[in-house]
């Protein structure tokens, strides 16, 4: 398929759907569906502070799945293997270079699989890490010192590494630092407030760049 009618797509399927956030449901055994409650808090915190009107129950994509350029952003976690087919390998890579955005956040434990797959989409991009003076962590909410820690895992500084493409982030894969746990309902990680408002803040960010950019 030609780039311009990827774009031609794209840009119909955001004009109709673009308050729509997806969650992707992909292969290989690894828990796509973990962290439940953490993309509907992400929309009720975006939609309170930095005036977006998303939709406030995220929808399920899969990877080859043409419903895949309905959607501005697309959220993947999980703490296990995962597996794209070449279907899936093609799809996602059509959506990013038409201008979709995909954020991977490791649940801890996807890392060794996950950068694998990353390069199977674009085999000629490498990831590179995102310095702290980025635009993703300046607005609306500073983080001077880049990505934060929400939970430590292994103890190892958080980092955010991207996939730019013309010189704009498309892909954003965020390693230990665990943001979709700090989504979640206070109840389940019984976060303290101020992490949990750190973790909603940062994805904000990730949610203001993608309709500003």
């Amino acid at each position: 398929m030609k780039k311009s009618l990827l774009i031609f797509l794209l840009f119909t399927s955001l004009t109709s759907f673009s308050q729509e956030i997806a969650l992707l449901k992909y292969s290989g055994g690894g828990d796509w569906y973990a962290n439940p409650t953490s993309l509907p808090n992400l929309i009720k915190f975006c939609n309170a502070n930095i005036n977006t009107q998303l939709k406030s129950k995220p929808r399920t994509v899969e990877p080859s799945s043409p419903d895949l350029l309905s959607y501005p952003f697309v959220h993947m976690t999980g703490h296990g293997n995962v597996v794209f087919s070449e279907t899936d390998v093609t799809n996602l890579r059509n959506y990013l270079l038409a201008g979709g955005f995909l954020h991977i956040d490791d649940n801890y434990g996807m890392n060794q699989y996950i950068r694998k797959e990353i390069s199977k989409i674009f085999p000629n991009n490498n990831l590179v890490e995102i310095p702290s003076n980025h635009i993703i962590f300046e607005k609306p909410f500073l983080f001077a010192n880049g990505l934060p820690k929400i939970h430590e895992h292994d103890g190892k500084r958080p980092q955010a590494f991207g996939i730019f493409i013309e010189g704009k982030l498309v892909l954003l894969y965020t390693y230990e630092c665990d943001l979709g746990d700090g989504w979640e309902d206070p109840e389940v990680n019984n976060d303290p407030s101020e992490v949990r408002e750190k973790a909603l803040k940062m994805g904000a960010n990730i949610i203001n760049y993608i309709f500003t950019n």
